[in-house]
């Protein structure tokens, strides 16, 4: 059987694999010219698998035109012959045992400008394809609209979802970082790369794991990883500059204003931006806040001691983030500047950038806890004001020393102030569950609390690598340093009435007017060295040695109202606490790397020396740990488009110093924290299964990905409820092990004839966890499930529109109260449709739908849709001038909600939230890419 068709897979054989298994089965043949029956040299000979029409192996045509292929197996097969301007040559065979060869003999071509009337099917361009853990989206394959973003192109793309905040999520994971050409841009900001950086200018979109430094240097995988986004930028977009301008003015005071610039010439960017808004737009997406915002100290399963300072000691901290909740005000700026010089043989890479935010806004959150054999809930209403400043540098400079070895420094530092202001109204009752029967009043509380707090961070760190001659042999040292200090100061003024549970009257009040500081001072200094021997081509043994040395001190004080003056000392509330700990740590990992298979089994072992000192109590504890982390993965490539990855990771968690530290914490007067210092460490298992596959010529993607973790004498809450008052102390669970789930995945494809991309997603999570209320063991076990189909179409210059849309069932109840549970549907929906009619006029919209339905423990349905929309005016020749009048959330249904379950406790939130505006604004994008690079010296 002959049929003709365009060259199709051409721009793909140079990506495909090679590394089929080797049999005795094969194939030969010869090619020539139909009318002059010239032999075609170098012609492209591809063999695929007839069921999926998936490259099996390919080959040119030699000097005299023939070729053979001798790695095939059993099996129905298609023929593929292609050369330039020739029409393309397909024949279906097979082979078996009794027909092991096939012999095409001459294979005649024709030119395409001879034929009449054979069908030509055009070929396309590949859309996506997996090398190595990589997933590869070639931007030509998808429509790229005048003037869009990349965040436009990402929409388009299988696998990822953008919400209407810019939040990128891939194969359900969160990206928290999207570079250029590989390098970082502005750090921990996505939004600055995905809404600013044009999609014509995008070559490829690349998706992956980012393993540290050490893993990637060595190939051992070490479990380090942050979902990744690379924008490769064609090679004619990296030198001119481009930008844009934006501002508006809305009802009810909103307004927004952007711009932003950048320059490259080749290999040196540089970059800046500033954002003035209360629409919701911060332009900071402070994803490292956990370094800044917090008060916690951890001891690592690697025998490191993490003593975040700062968010806010004993009073509620604010960690900088806008996550909807309130009404933001917004002033951010940066700098960015990264360079490859020196025929690249040296890097840098810098970043600052400073931001202010404020929030203020309203919050009522509604908590039922069970008990045994009952259970009480908690009605909060909160006003809230907070705000930080936080101003943030960071250098990285690499340097190949000679064609051996490199070196990594970098430095950071940051400033930061933060200041949080509430007030709150609490009611504790204890339901009837009896018709027409008042809930039984426990408690009112009336607390306001107030917080400053300065934080200056700085980390420095040095990585050396060097390989030697021996292919294979390498040594990495890693030294880092840091440098922690905080400084917290604030108010708590709380008011408790206790009522009879009889009577109903008022029993007894309890007030607390107290000054409370936190200072916080952490330095540390830790060190890793790494050998790599191979054994031989595929295997490798990998030796590691750490050493840590951490010094903290974490001195708590509250002070109660002595006569207008806060100069009483409150011990049962106040600690001085240090920590000193030293660390040593060995590992090995063995290493296989096949052609198609990649295995990586690794433990180490850690001693730790740990010390606590309570300064105010004089009294100590000495502690020595031997922490255990072992670690399996394997990878299995089928064919360059299809991969499938199992991985086992086990660590031990410290207790974390708030779980430890023999101090009570009376933020929340109504829940209080006891440590406890006798807590040992918990182990944890993690097993995960990842699976990728990209069929070219059908244009069909799939990808699975799930998880299972269960943990070994896990710290659990100890919950001990009296008059509606909650005390807590973290406490080693036994006989029990808490377990976590999920799993999503994720099929796609183009349906043919009407050139609708579809998808279809599935997804679910769950687990059960524990807790001790009243010391009874309460077993909470909860599950989620949902579904969603996505269709997507797109035509240059006209439309494209995205509708995506599905049902799903959350499951939860606890063991005290078996009867309760908090079972219940939701569906979600998301759209955005683009119209370009006549007269440079647009149309956008984009909607949002969700639906949570009443459980047994809240009888009250929630839904919403919000539905924004803009009507855009395109002016000048290159479209880039933009008039735009815009209104968000048209049906003024915007109200903040959400419900969770956890540990016996169910809480359901409303608060403030940006409801409906208009807002007119312009906007130039600007640009002149293309132009000549200029020389790239530093």
């Amino acid at each position: 059987m002959k049929i003709t068709i365009l060259p199709l897979l051409l721009l793909y054989l140079f990506f495909s694999s090679r590394t089929f298994a080797q049999t005795t089965y094969s194939v030969k043949g010869s090619v020539i010219d139909s009318s002059s029956n010239i032999r075609l040299v170098s012609t492209t000979i591809c063999v695929l698998n007839a069921k999926d029409s998936t490259l099996r192996e390919f080959v040119r045509a030699g000097a005299n035109g023939t070729f053979s292929l001798n790695k095939l197996t059993k099996g129905k097969f298609i023929l593929l012959v292609s050369y330039p301007d020739y029409a393309d040559y397909v024949e279906h065979f097979a082979l078996d045992e009794a027909k092991p060869q096939h012999d095409f003999g001459k294979i005649s071509l024709t030119l395409k400008a001879k034929l009449l009337q054979e069908v030509l099917i055009k070929g396309t361009v590949a859309a996506m394809k997996i090398k190595g853990d990589t997933t590869e989206f070639n931007a030509k394959a998808y429509t790229i609209q005048p003037n869009s973003k990349v965040e436009d192109l990402l929409k388009q793309l299988p696998g990822i979802q953008v919400d209407k905040d810019g939040k990128i999520t891939a194969q359900g994971e969160t990206v928290k970082k999207v570079l250029v050409d590989g390098e970082e841009f502005f750090g921990d900001d996505p939004t600055l790369v995905t809404k600013n950086i044009r999609g014509d200018m995008v070559d490829k979109v690349q998706l992956y794991d980012k393993k540290s430094d050490q893993a990637t240097f060595t190939g051992v995988d070490d479990g380090q990883k942050t979902k990744t986004i690379n924008i490769k930028l064609k090679e004619d977009k990296k030198n001119g500059y481009f930008g844009k301008v934006d501002a508006g003015a809305g009802t009810d005071g909103y307004y927004s204003a952007q711009a932003m610039y950048n320059r490259f010439s080749g290999k040196k960017k540089f970059s800046a931006y500033g954002i003035a808004s209360n629409t919701g737009k911060t332009g900071l997406g402070w994803e490292d806040s956990n370094k800044y915002g917090t008060s916690n100290t951890e001891v690592t399963d690697d025998g490191g001691i993490i003593f975040f300072g700062g968010g806010g000691g004993d009073l509620d901290s604010f960690d900088g983030r806008y996550n909807g909740q309130g009404i933001p005000i917004a002033q951010t700026g940066g700098i960015h500047y990264d360079n490859k010089w020196d025929n690249d043989k040296k890097t840098a890479n810098a970043n600052y950038k400073a931001g202010y935010l404020e929030i203020t806004g309203s919050s009522n959150n509604q908590t039922q806890r069970t008990l045994p054999g009952s259970s009480f809930s908690n009605n909060t209403n909160q006003d809230f004001k907070n705000s930080v400043f936080r101003q943030k540098l960071d250098y990285t400079y690499t340097v190949k020393l000679d064609s051996m070895s490199t070196l990594k420094l970098a430095i950071d530092g940051t400033q930061k102030n933060s200041k949080n202001n509430s007030t709150n109204m609490t009611t504790t009752s204890s339901p009837s569950f009896v018709t027409g029967v008042p809930d039984t009043l426990l408690n009112t509380n009336q607390r306001a609390l107030t917080n400053n707090v300065n934080n200056q961070i700085f980390n420095a760190s040095a990585f050396y690598t060097r390989k030697f001659k021996k292919t294979g042999r390498t040594i990495s040292i890693n030294v880092a340093g840091n440098m922690n200090n905080s400084d917290a100061k604030g108010f708590l003024k709380s008011e408790i009435d206790f009522y009879n549970k009889t009577t109903a009257l008022l029993d007894s009040t309890q007030k607390t007017d107290q000054y409370k500081t936190t200072v916080t001072k952490t330095h540390n200094f830790n060190g890793n060295a790494t050998y790599t021997e191979p054994l031989n081509k595929k295997t490798s043994i990998i030796f590691n040695y750490g050493l840590g040395d951490i010094n903290s001190n974490s001195d708590r004080k509250s002070f109660n109202n002595n006569g207008g003056v806060y100069n009483a000392l409150d011990t049962k509330f106040s600690n001085d606490y240090t920590v000193n700990q030293l660390s040593n740590n060995f590992g090995a990992s063995l290493n296989y790397r096949a052609p198609k298979s990649t295995l990586n089994v690794s433990a180490r072992a850690t001693a730790v020396n740990y010390k606590q000192t309570d300064e105010i109590a004089h009294t100590g504890l000495s502690r020595n740990f031997l922490n255990w982390n072992p670690n399996a993965s394997y990878q299995y490539r089928f064919t360059q488009q299809k991969s499938f990855r199992i991985s086992y990771f086990g660590n031990t968690n410290q207790p974390s110093i708030d779980q430890i530290q023999p101090v009570r914490v009376n933020t929340d007067p109504l829940n209080i924290q006891a440590g406890n210092p006798l807590l040992s460490p918990a182990f944890n298992n993690r097993f995960s299964i990842n699976y990728n596959s990209y069929k070219i010529i059908s244009d069909e993607s799939i990808w699975f990905s799930g998880s299972y973790s269960f943990t070994g004498n896990a710290i659990v809450n100890n919950n001990t409820y009296k008059n509606g008052v909650n005390t807590y102390q973290s406490v080693n669970l036994t006989g029990h092990q808490p377990y976590n789930f999920s799993f999503n995945g994720n099929y796609g494809k183009k349906i043919p004839g009407i050139n609708i991309n579809a998808g279809l997603f599935f997804g679910g999570n769950g687990g059960k966890s524990y807790n001790f209320s009243n010391g009874v063991l309460n077993t909470t076990t909860t599950s989620g499930f949902s579904g969603q189909l996505s269709l997507y179409k797109s035509q240059q210059k006209k439309y494209d529109f995205r509708l995506a849309a599905g049902p799903g069932y959350s499951f939860g109840k606890t063991s005290l109260q078996p009867n309760i549970n908090n079972n219940g549907y939701t569906f979600q929906g998301y759209s955005y449709l683009n119209l370009y009619l006549p007269g440079k006029i647009q149309i956008n919209s984009d909607g949002n739908y969700q639906y949570r339905g009443k459980t047994q423990t809240f009888n009250e349905t929630f839904s919403q849709f919000i539905l924004n929309a803009s009507i855009v005016k395109t002016l000048l020749k290159q479209d880039n001038l933009k008039l735009s009048l815009s209104g968000n959330d048209l049906f003024d249904q915007n109200r903040g909600f959400n419900r969770n379950s956890s540990n016996g406790t169910i809480t359901q939130s409303s608060y403030t939230s940006i409801r409906r505006y208009f807002l007119f604004s312009i906007t130039w994008d600007f640009n002149k890419m293309g132009g000549a690079p200029q020389p790239n010296s530093k």
